[in-house]
């Protein structure tokens, strides 16, 4: 299946600029639409309130939404038109829970581009997780403050042989196949007596996707750390992964590949669930 069509969620914020730049580079590179997406967010009452929210507390909070999304327009106008994508743009507005919004548009695109959370995420900020496990589609998720980064050409898979990540790789093929390097990535303490990674390679290989097998050994129990240093030394550009095969309780109790790469991801992080 071709990348035609990629959805990114526009603030007023320096970041959301930053993942609308990765979101238009990637519609250049696939001859894809892109939709901007700008959501007039209402405030959430607590459930022991009575009564209508009163005027002098809407207002305000309308009058600023407005301002918001007019902002994010005129951004998202601006930078599609000097990367020469207005004929194959739209701006698309809403009203309502940003979370629910996104979740739900997502599902009708191939690919939605976010941005990595952080601990001053902007108000009305989708989180990436619930983004990911709501919209039943792939994310693409942006490094905080990473610029103009090439994404695409060389791509390391996180590969464990789970469902999540069988399904992250189903729904990166467009751009697997567009790759100049892809590398399945397999991590474990020990040297298993088997080649990991060798089935899912071949399955890549039989659609044309330049594919080669990496072993990293996680001498120190920590394969996010391990993945992530590889994807510095290597001048990977893009990580392919599932997100939480475990339940995310255990993920955050335990810790976990998902949560450390989110993290600490050094480029953009194409995650399935």
């Amino acid at each position: 299946m071709a990348l035609k069509n990629i959805l990114v969620h526009v603030t007023d914020t320096a970041q959301s600029k930053l993942r609308l730049q990765t979101a238009v580079a990637l519609c250049i590179a696939h001859d894809a639409h892109l939709t901007g997406l700008g959501i007039r967010a209402v405030p959430l009452m607590p459930p022991y309130s009575i009564g209508p929210i009163p005027d002098f507390v809407r207002e305000p909070f309308e009058t600023q939404q407005n301002a918001t999304v007019a902002a994010a327009h005129e951004t998202f106008d601006n930078v599609v038109a000097d990367a020469g994508l207005t004929a194959r743009s739209s701006w698309l507005e809403r009203e309502g829970n940003v979370t629910e919004i996104v979740g739900l548009q997502a599902r009708y695109v191939d690919l939605t581009v976010t941005g990595q959370d952080t601990a001053d995420r902007a108000p009305f900020e989708i989180s990436t997780i619930d983004l990911v496990l709501r919209s039943g589609r792939p994310v693409l998720v942006t490094p905080y403050g990473v610029e103009n980064q090439p994404v695409g050409k060389h791509i390391a898979i996180a590969w464990n042989g789970s469902r999540e990540a069988a399904r992250a790789v189903s729904d990166a093929m467009p751009l697997l196949a567009a790759a100049d390097k892809v590398e399945v990535v397999s991590i474990a303490a020990d040297i298993p007596s088997d080649v990991p990674g060798a089935d899912i390679a071949k399955h890549l290989a039989q659609h044309g996707v330049p594919v080669e097998l990496k072993f990293l050994a996680d001498t120190a129990d920590d394969p996010g750390a391990t993945l992530l240093a590889y994807v510095v030394d290597s001048g990977t550009d893009m990580v392919v992964m599932g997100a939480y095969g475990r339940s995310r309780l255990s993920e955050w109790v335990f810790g976990g590949v998902t949560r450390h790469v989110l993290q600490e991801m050094p480029v953009p992080v194409l995650m399935s669930h």
